[in-house]
């Protein structure tokens, strides 16, 4: 399961596991105008651990979901 919602400066998804075994913690991605932070807290330490991608890497991610092993570069 999945939410979207549109604030003023972001498009905010969240991820939600419903796995029927191990369930892990609920995913955010914050899509700005020039990043993506993509955050989940550390059920041990509570504390919310980010990642922030340039769009060039989110577009290169994107890109990576349908190759083969490999080593690219997209122009």
């Amino acid at each position: 399961m999945f939410t979207i919602e549109h604030d003023f400066d972001a498009t905010v998804i969240t991820l939600v596991d419903e796995g029927s075994v191990h369930l892990e913690e609920d995913v955010t991605i914050e899509a700005f105008e020039d990043c993506v932070v993509i955050q989940q807290v550390d059920p041990i330490t509570d504390t919310p651990l980010r990642i922030t991608l340039s769009l060039v890497q989110v577009k290169d991610l994107a890109a990576a979901l349908d190759l083969p092993e490999g080593v690219y570069r997209l122009k």
